[in-house]
């Protein structure tokens, strides 16, 4: 484990002050490693303090790497850049060079992009992370890791005190149809009739073999304290729901904790679907969803392994895997 990280742990399960010495013997290097990892982690912003007594963790760590990492129950280093083009860009890179279990951070992104190469606003003050993994499942269950994420991101939103839901396969709204919801309320309200105001989307991307993957990153981009009006048309942000900003450190870590809990094994996975089942918008609803092979129209009725959406049409029961998925108003 890196010294820095190990110091983080070390500083995290004890709340009071850590001498030189016995964080050197518990993490076993010299003093001079441990006094090396405490100036690295200043430099990237996390102010360990000296005391008399040994070394104190800050009260606010900030959002840094190494203050996501502080207390992080799981097994991902992290990454953080303050500007950098794609966090699932420079995780593919990670990729490349043999790495995995990493959480690629960044304040801003300047070359995003959403599902389908749509345009993604990621501006100072948003949520833009990547988590590079090499799990050991066939590609066929790929598609659960984008479910998977699409929880972890609604439960990090529900625990900073928004009550998200999940739209098919992957977007993370806030609100609801316009035919239940108070459309007095113009926080909620969806100048779409599309399902919410969006909260966070979710891009994957993966390589390996045919019956194997062999890396697959998940990027979640969330608009956390960013000013709406500042975001396309039909968004929204954690700040501008609970009118206040959110602690991003802690929404990163939440989110992270929950993606890895998930994802931990294949029996891990086999929660996923239930999860998102009781998390989804789109179940119940009449939907129209454009696929390659021309748009399916009906009722969403469930989600089936390893992410389809199976909906009832006039023609019968179909499948979905693939598609753009729109909410549509339920008839009079």
């Amino acid at each position: 484990m890196d010294t820095r990280r190990a110091l983080l742990d070390a500083l995290a399960a004890d709340d009071s002050p850590v001498s030189g010495p016995a964080l050197a013997e518990s993490l076993g290097v010299s003093r001079a490693a441990v006094w090396k990892a405490v100036e690295g982690l200043r430099e990237e912003g996390f102010a360990v303090e000296s005391t008399p007594e040994g070394y104190v963790a800050p009260d606010d760590p900030g959002y840094s790497g190494p203050g996501i990492a502080f207390g992080l129950d799981a097994p991902y280093s992290v990454e953080y850049r303050g500007r950098i083009g794609s966090t699932n860009e420079r995780a593919r890179e990670l990729a490349g060079d043999g790495k995995s279990d990493v959480a690629v951070v960044a304040d801003e992104q300047t070359g995003s992009r959403g599902r389908l190469d749509r345009e993604w606003v990621a501006p100072s003050g948003g949520v833009w992370l990547s988590v590079l993994t090499r799990p050991d499942v066939p590609t066929a269950r790929a598609p659960l890791f984008t479910l998977a994420a699409a929880v972890a991101t609604t439960d990090a939103a529900r625990h900073a005190g928004v009550d998200a839901r999940i739209k098919w396969p992957n977007d993370v709204l806030v609100g609801d149809e316009a035919d239940e919801a108070d459309e007095s309320d113009a926080d909620n309200a969806d100048p779409t009739g599309r399902g919410g105001r969006k909260l966070a989307g979710i891009l994957t991307e993966m390589e390996g073999e045919a019956d194997r993957v062999g890396w697959l990153v998940v990027g979640v981009g969330v608009n956390a304290n960013i000013d709406p009006e500042t975001l396309p048309a039909g968004a929204t942000s954690l700040s501008a729901q609970r009118g206040a900003p959110v602690d991003r450190r802690r929404f990163a870590a939440t989110l992270l904790e929950r993606y890895a809990e998930l994802t931990a094994s294949s029996g891990a996975l086999d929660g996923v679907l239930p999860a998102w089942r009781d998390r989804a918008s789109t179940l119940g609803r009449r939907v129209r969803v454009d696929t390659a092979d021309g748009v399916v129209e009906g009722t969403a009725v469930d989600v089936a392994e390893p992410g389809a959406l199976v909906v009832d049409t006039d023609e019968g029961r179909r499948r979905v895997h693939a598609g753009d998925c729109e909410h549509l108003r339920d008839a009079e």
